[in-house]
């Protein structure tokens, strides 16, 4: 259910208008940092595959909507606030 609700997450924040970048918080402490709606791939349908790949700065992140303990949107200094 958690995936789902990432996954549900992740695609509204990628489809507002204006764009504004967000951040994944990994379980093993990554933070994945969205700055562009092309920097993150996934199949969008919900019952597909729950892998992801996102570029984030130079680093670049292959992983599953399972490991996202959260979603939040930046504030305008970078900083997460609440999505």
């Amino acid at each position: 259910m958690r995936t789902q609700v990432d996954r549900s997450e992740v695609l509204r924040l990628l489809h507002q208008a204006p764009f504004r970048p967000f951040a994944l918080s990994m379980e093993n402490g990554d933070r994945i940092i969205i700055e562009h709606p092309e920097n993150i791939a996934f199949d969008p349908v919900t019952e597909g595959p729950t892998d992801f790949y996102a570029i984030s700065g130079r680093l670049r992140f292959y992983s599953t909507f399972e490991a996202i303990t959260s979603v939040s949107l930046l504030d305008s200094g970078g900083e997460a606030g609440v999505a």
